[in-house]
């Protein structure tokens, strides 16, 4: 990865990574002005994928997924401007959907529905938002 510019004033414009205290990478993307910018994709310690998606000025931006450390999905939604918007889906360690709903502005909005480790319904909600 090319390494990323310093203006004067000490701000980081382009390609980046981040790591963590031992030296592993956690993250690698792009920098606009000090800010994250563009695609975004974090690791664990071990290397494997956590999460990825695109930041806008330092807020999360537009589809995002995540993992577990063990491999399986973790949840995956959307954002506009760093606030969690439109559908939702969040898994149990099984695999299984955990839960399904729609955000708007940040907060859950609408019917929600939940679902026990074996992928049975066990509640639906209303959210006011």
């Amino acid at each position: 990865m090319t390494h990323s510019q310093h203006d004067g004033a000490g701000t980081t414009t382009g390609p980046g990574e981040e790591r963590f205290k031992d030296g592993t990478l956690s993250g690698s993307g792009g920098y606009v002005d000090g800010e994250r910018d563009g695609d975004w994709t974090f690791f664990f310690r071990s290397g494997d994928v956590k999460a990825f998606g695109r930041y806008a000025a330092g807020e999360l931006d537009g589809p995002w997924v995540w993992y577990r450390e063990s491999g399986g999905l973790l949840q995956a939604g959307d954002y506009d401007q760093g606030l969690q918007t439109g559908l939702w889906k969040r898994y149990h360690s099984t695999g299984e959907l955990m839960d399904i709903g729609r955000y708007i502005n940040g907060r859950k909005s609408g019917e929600w529905a939940y679902y026990d480790d074996a992928g049975l319904l066990t509640a639906k909600r209303n959210h006011k938002g």
